[in-house]
């Protein structure tokens, strides 16, 4: 099948990265897959939940909404903010950031990462993942400078994106118009160990084999490499 802008197959949107949008944040990127925008921002709080208190721990935690107008008609405010959706989403990226995480050299310390979704075509959470690593890495290496932190906690890389079958054909990172018409799709976490984190998949409208699993999990593992690169420069950058 023909995809947008001539896309061939499985190949993921382009992917970028702009740093340091929010001057108040520790840490803060916009990450674009495609059209779709997201804000993401993290920061600091030098507390943790009370079941974390006094273990020496820090906590990593993350907020997910989708701005009223981010998509095709406007979203309420209230519902963007607390439905189910972003509530299972916030969830999502908070485990998925959390495994990249040493908490213990983070004592006492909680970064919040919030994505706030500017512009929705399509691999919204899978955007979100990615870019809040950004925001979060770039977070550590800020109170590394200013001497809040030894050592950075990093273990690895995080970064995420979607595939499915449309059409009886595979393809990565659906946009909006091949997700609402996937025969059956996919979230994949990595982690830049090559490792899966999370793997959120539904059959929409016919179910897929072992052996479909197994041919989207690799052609979704070799654009998430390209991604990692894409990361690491962002997080290296000093712009």
């Amino acid at each position: 099948m023909i995809r947008k802008e001539n896309r061939p197959n499985p190949e993921a949107r382009p992917v970028s990265f702009e740093l340091d949008p929010i001057e108040h944040a520790e840490g803060s990127c916009i990450v674009s897959f495609g059209k779709t925008k997201v804000l993401c921002t993290c920061s600091v709080e030098t507390k943790v939940p009370k079941w974390l208190q006094g273990k020496g721990d820090g906590w990593v935690t993350a907020e997910y909404s989708m701005l009223p107008r981010s998509t095709h008609t406007r979203i309420r405010r209230d519902k963007a903010m607390s439905g189910g959706r972003s509530q299972e989403i916030s969830r999502l990226i908070g485990r998925a950031l959390r495994s990249g995480v040493d908490m213990s050299k983070i004592p006492e310390k909680s970064f919040i990462v919030d994505c706030d979704v500017l512009q929705a075509d399509g691999g919204t959470r899978t955007a979100a993942i990615t870019g809040g690593f950004v925001a979060m890495a770039r977070a550590f290496d800020f109170l590394k400078a200013q001497g809040e932190i030894s050592e950075n906690p990093l273990k690895y890389q995080i970064a995420a994106l979607s595939a499915g079958y449309v059409e009886n054909e595979l393809l990565v990172d659906l946009d909006y118009e091949e997700d609402s018409n996937c025969q059956s799709d996919i979230n994949l976490v990595f982690n830049s160990q090559s490792q899966l984190i999370e793997v959120q998949g539904t059959a929409e409208s016919k179910a897929f084999t072992i052996e479909e699993l197994t041919n989207l999990i690799k052609d979704t593992q070799v654009e998430v490499e390209k991604i990692f690169k894409l990361q690491k420069e962002a997080i290296t950058s000093k712009a």
